[in-house]
């Protein structure tokens, strides 16, 4: 990947949710301060910050196209296969990421985000036949990879 990119999207997760993680965590602690000691729960407790950032680490979502590769966290593929670019309203995608998904498809999603985009993969040596990405900017990337 280059230096300049065409485009960049991160997405991390929502706020809620982290939220949501953390007091899941300190309930665990506090169940294990009950049960047994202090030192136990500062163990725990240590080790649940630990998970609490790991998650969210974890969870980061990355969308960066170089002019030549589309990168979607560890995923790649060249922009000459890929085909149709379809930007998908919330009802959409919605229908695309459940009832619709075909299982062959390479589904690069996180539930938090409602939108995104279908790209359909021209390539006959590869039988996915299309990529559902998670993104809040799907016209941006969509006018990025027509260019």
């Amino acid at each position: 990947m280059s230096g300049d990119l065409a485009f960049k999207e991160t997405i991390r997760p929502p706020l809620w949710l982290i939220a949501f993680v953390a007091t899941l965590l300190f309930s665990l602690v506090v169940a294990i301060w009950a049960a047994l000691d202090t030192r136990a729960a500062g163990y725990s407790a240590i080790a649940s910050l630990l998970l609490l950032i790991y998650f969210y680490l974890s969870n980061i979502h990355r969308i960066t196209f170089d002019g030549q590769e589309l990168h979607v966290d560890r995923a790649h593929i060249e922009r000459k296969y890929i085909g149709e670019i379809t930007v998908l309203s919330q009802k959409e995608f919605l229908l695309a990421r459940t009832r619709e998904l075909d299982p062959a498809a390479f589904p690069a999603l996180i539930y938090w985000v409602s939108r995104g985009v279908r790209l359909e993969v021209k390539d006959e040596r590869d039988r996915t036949p299309y990529w559902l990405i998670s993104t809040k900017r799907g016209e941006e990337l969509k006018r990025t990879l027509c260019k």
